[in-house]
């Protein structure tokens, strides 16, 4: 197995294996190994290919959370059409924007994400509210923006929409989180489609990056009930994971990010 090869598919695997011991997050690291670890040289081809990965480990961990019962049918299907529309303008943003400077707003993007995950989650008591027009305005408007930023980034954006669900729905959260990944799996689709129109996909690469997914999420599943109550140290070092990261894109990009 030559070199790329074996870049591809180790960082498919860690993000996978991220994904399946914290629960979320760990695809933000999806673009910036294809740029940095595989040797992807054009950004939108990174990002493109990126977020067919993500929708892929999306769909996956979907059909587990339907097998359980966690997901809210009805709401699943409205949220993810009406954030189709907004990823589809935000993918479509994305490719028309410069690649240097998009990947330097990603690296801003990291820092906010580093930082809510190092607040602490407190418990959550939500209340189901009746579906009337203020509900149906709330979740339009969150599904919207939510999808537009994943279009954007091609990220998954669950960090985005699972708390956009719990205000608009009044959803518990593992429902939220159960719901939201038929979310994350279409914008990441629609993403990915957007850019393979663009020819800013590589198929063959998204395959090893997802076959090291698969991998990697078996793994970090299985350690995830063993380290259950290491839960917050876990989600910190991931954070200085993610810090360190940005820190490096943004250097990188500085010159070429920031107009003049």
């Amino acid at each position: 197995m030559n070199t790329s090869i074996l870049a591809a598919v180790g960082s498919g695997w860690l993000v996978g294996f991220m994904l399946g011991l914290l629960g979320g997050g760990g695809s933000i690291l999806a673009t910036p190994l294809l740029l940095y670890v595989v040797g992807v040289s054009q950004p939108h081809i990174a990002i493109g290919t990126g977020a067919l990965a993500v929708s892929v480990n999306a769909f996956a961990n979907f059909a587990s959370h339907a097998i359980k019962g966690h997901v809210w049918w009805r709401c699943a299907a409205v949220f993810s059409a009406l954030g189709v529309i907004g990823a589809l303008g935000g993918s479509s943003l994305g490719k028309a924007m410069d690649g240097d400077s998009l990947i330097f707003l990603f690296g801003i993007l990291m820092v906010a994400i580093g930082v809510l995950m190092l607040k602490p989650r407190k418990a959550v008591t939500v209340e189901c509210r009746p579906v009337d027009l203020r509900m149906c305005l709330a979740t339009a408007a969150v599904a919207l923006a939510a999808g537009a930023a994943s279009g954007f980034f091609g990220i998954g954006g669950g960090f985005l929409i699972v708390p956009g669900l719990m205000l608009a729905t009044g959803m518990p959260m593992i429902n939220a989180i159960g719901t939201s990944l038929l979310s994350v799996g279409a914008f990441g689709l629609t993403t990915a489609l957007n850019y393979a129109s663009s020819g800013l996909v590589d198929w063959w690469l998204a395959a090893e990056f997802i076959g090291g997914g698969i991998g990697g999420g078996v793994l970090g599943m299985l350690l995830a009930t063993r380290l259950s109550a290491y839960k917050n140290i876990l989600n910190r070092l991931f954070a200085a994971l993610i810090f360190a990261v940005a820190g490096y894109i943004l250097y990188r990009n500085w010159g070429t990010g920031v107009p003049d």
